[in-house]
């Protein structure tokens, strides 16, 4: 029983550095500017290379290159169409995480505000007297 317990626990274990390195894989993937405008464009719909560089206003080298290392992760997919390749998000709970990181983003914005009025409301009051 002692041995069963100890095996499940170290498996558990396993387990939970597997999830951590892929959660720093995934999040590392998404740390790039272009990538993320990328998926919040393929969030609106599938789009090939073309219609993500007009869209972006970039260089289609670097379009690409971001493409890669987002099928290289599996957070996007492409399909073949001809000569195109037409791209897609692989899991649609991409869409939640980038509302999730807006959102997170938005919280930091008004707690910045928050002390940016405190401060000057405290510089006042020292002007004052």
């Amino acid at each position: 029983m002692n041995y069963l317990h100890s095996s499940l626990k170290e498996r558990n274990r396993i387990l939970n550095l597997e999830m951590q390195q892929f959660k720093a894989e995934f999040f590392k993937a998404l740390a790039h500017p272009l990538r993320i405008k990328i998926l919040e464009l393929l969030v609106e719909g599938d789009k090939n290379v073309n219609e993500i560089q007009s869209l972006i206003g970039s260089e289609g080298s670097a379009v690409s290159q971001q493409l890669t290392v987002l099928r290289g992760k599996n957070i996007v997919t492409g399909k073949k169409d001809g000569n195109r390749v037409i791209y897609s998000l692989r899991d649609p709970m991409i869409v939640e995480l980038l509302a999730v990181a807006r959102q997170i983003f938005n919280n930091h914005l008004v707690d910045t505000i928050e002390m940016l009025d405190k401060f000057n409301e405290d510089e006042n009051v020292v002007e004052e007297k």
